[in-house]
């Protein structure tokens, strides 16, 4: 079988849409949550959010282009340019039919739904856009980056809520690995701070109210939690077979080699409470990879900051780790980013190879008071050297989709 790496990283994020700078705030501890400027959250309960700034699509893909793509898609679009750039990639140098795209989004084209509704309501139907079904579906992200390098090879956009970035990253790497493709940019993309969504899960009591200190909103594991904060951004690599690397010389960041998924079946939105789908899915995981639980070096939890989540992940990890759990670093990023949805996987990868390569890991900022159960090692407060040659990145997602990814240091035995 084949070996995957990864070649290529693109991010467009709260803390910064570019890797570089991505990562340089997860190391300082920075958050990306702020007081939301898009739209008038006076009627909220939650008024916070981490949304991206400093993003000009006009500038990126001109005006025209620019206003035939929701922004998730947009998102999507220039992440892959930083990703494609990043792995040194050259369309006429590839062979096409050998090249895809699995990127996916949780929820697709709302902001375009929602303006195209009251053009509707307000104007009638003769007003309404013909571009509003292509620029809506959650599959035109993936669609648009194989049109935008002429990709002919498989292309979907997988639907697992908030565990699309990693469903679409180890479903690609499966596919690498059977030899059934050279290249495949995967990831995910999320763009759903709106009105609509911000009053459902409100009204849901999924979110954080911690308005007057948005950026101690965000805090997995700590006693004090009161619920995640929405985010949005998109998270994409290049991946590709080693051998297909090696032969154009390109810089390989990390090697993916595993994924494991498992279903809770269990409830719409509420997480199995002792973790059972997430601990099916980091065994499997493991078992593809063919490593033992002794050799995992950092985890990077789904950990979202709501009661239950953070807790069943916790017993998840202690289950399939046993004595080991209390030994390995575990970090929660979104702790700084907010939930990036669909996004949330793939800025994860990408933040995961960072560690490997630099050796660090990322702290779990405003973890002030752990909470019960809640004592592993959640690299509190401050970044962490550490010695790392492999790491989990764990992401789940409503209806009980778990999806984890197993990495390692390109260099590492």
């Amino acid at each position: 079988m084949e070996k995957v790496v990864i070649t290529g990283m693109g991010i467009i994020s709260p803390l910064g849409n570019d890797v570089g700078t991505y990562w340089e705030a997860l190391k300082r501890g920075e958050s990306g949550i702020a007081a939301i400027d898009r739209f008038d959250t006076s009627k909220h309960r939650t008024r916070i959010a981490g949304q991206v700034k400093h993003f000009d699509a006009d500038t990126l893909f001109g005006k025209k282009e620019a206003r035939r793509m929701d922004r998730f898609c947009q998102y999507a679009l220039a992440a892959a340019d930083q990703a494609w750039a990043d792995a040194g990639l050259d369309a006429a140098a590839i062979d096409p039919e050998r090249a895809g795209v699995y990127v996916g989004s949780g929820i697709g084209g709302l902001e375009t739904l929602l303006a195209q509704d009251a053009v509707l309501q307000g104007r009638g139907p003769d007003r309404v856009s013909p571009t509003l079904v292509p620029m809506m579906i959650a599959n035109m992200a993936a669609a648009m980056i194989s049109i935008r390098y002429k990709l002919h090879g498989p292309t979907m956009a997988p639907v697992t809520a908030c565990s699309i970035g990693n469903t679409s990253i180890g479903e690609a790497f499966r596919l690498i690995r059977l030899g059934l493709a050279d290249v495949v940019i995967a990831g995910g993309t999320e763009a759903a701070i709106t009105d609509i969504s911000l009053a459902s899960f409100g009204n849901a009591t999924a979110l954080s109210t911690r308005n007057e200190e948005p950026r101690r909103a965000s805090r997995p594991f700590d006693s004090d939690r009161d619920g995640f904060v929405i985010a949005e951004g998109a998270g994409i690599v290049v991946l590709e077979s080693e051998s297909h690397a090696r032969k154009r010389n390109a810089r390989m960041h990390a090697e993916v080699i595993g994924y494991g998924a498992s279903s809770d079946a269990y409830h719409m939105v509420a997480t199995h409470p002792e973790g059972y789908g997430p601990y099916l899915a980091m065994k499997a995981a493991l078992l593809e990879a063919g490593i033992s639980t002794e050799q995992v070096d950092v985890i990077y939890a789904h950990a979202t900051s709501t009661e239950l989540g953070d807790l069943s992940e916790t017993r998840a990890i202690k289950r399939l780790f046993g004595d080991k759990a209390r030994d390995i670093p575990v970090t929660a990023v979104k702790s700084m980013t907010g939930h990036m949805l669909g996004a949330a996987g793939g800025s994860q990868a990408i933040a995961l190879a960072k560690s490997l390569q630099e050796g660090i890991v990322p702290p779990t900022i405003n973890l002030d008071s752990p909470a019960p159960e809640c004592d592993l090692d959640y690299v509190p407060h401050t970044a962490r050297h550490a010695k790392l040659s492999v790491g989990v990145s764990n992401s789940f997602g409503f209806g009980g989709h778990n999806a984890v990814i197993v990495v390692k240091a390109v260099d590492s035995p």
